[in-house]
C-alpha cells in the first residue's frame, strides 16, 4: 500500500521491486495505471527501466498486467532485456504462465524495442553470451567459458567474436 497525502492506494509490483523497497519508510515508484471496465488497478515499479519494459510486455498480444508483472518478478530488467535480445525463448518458457508462443511472441515483438533499455546488452555482453551458448552447446561447463570469455575480453575489448570463439576453445 502506498500512502499519498493520507490516502493509501494498492499498489501491484513484481519481487525486483519488493527487493528495493522492502526495508524503507519512504520510497519513490513509478506508477502504470490500468483502468478497466470492472477494475481500476496501478502498477508500481522501483526503476523507470521496470516500468518501460511492463509497458511493452503487456503491449505483446496475450501478455496482461499479471503476466508482465510475473516475468518481470523474475528477471531483472537488464536480464529481460538480455533474454530478449538475444532470442533467448528456452528461459521465457520457464516463467509461469508463458508458453512456447507466448514467448516466441514476446520475443518477436520486443527484440528492437528492448535495445535502448538501460542495463540491455552491450556489444561485449553480447559477444560473451553469444561465445558461452557455444561454449555450453559443445559440453564446456557454464562457469568456465563465461571466466574464460571475460579474461578475454578484459585483455582485449575490440577483439572480433571469431577470434574470442577461437581462443576461448584453446583455453577450455
Amino acid at each position: 500500500t502506498l500512502e499519498t497525502c493520507g490516502v493509501g492506494y494498492e499498489l501491484l509490483i513484481s519481487l525486483n521491486t519488493y527487493t528495493a523497497i522492502q526495508d524503507r519508510k519512504e520510497a519513490k515508484l513509478y506508477v502504470y495505471e490500468v483502468i478497466r471496465e470492472d477494475a481500476y488497478l496501478l502498477y508500481g515499479f522501483s526503476t523507470k527501466q521496470e516500468r518501460q519494459l511492463f509497458t511493452l510486455l503487456i503491449s505483446v498480444s496475450g501478455v496482461g498486467g499479471q503476466t508482465a508483472k510475473v516475468i518481470l518478478s523474475s528477471f531483472s530488467p537488464g536480464e529481460l532485456a538480455n533474454i530478449i535480445q538475444m532470442e533467448n525463448v528456452k528461459l521465457l518458457r520457464g516463467v509461469k504462465g508463458i508458453g512456447p508462443k507466448a514467448a516466441q511472441r514476446i520475443v518477436l515483438d520486443l527484440k528492437d524495442k528492448v535495445i535502448g533499455i538501460e542495463g540491455g546488452t552491450t556489444v561485449q555482453q553480447g559477444v560473451a553470451n553469444a561465445v558461452n551458448a557455444n561454449a555450453v552447446a559443445l559440453g564446456f561447463p557454464p562457469a568456465a567459458s563465461q571466466k574464460c570469455v571475460s579474461a578475454l575480453l578484459q585483455e582485449n575489448p575490440n577483439l572480433p567474436i571469431e577470434q574470442v570463439i577461437k581462443q576461448a576453445l584453446k583455453l577450455l
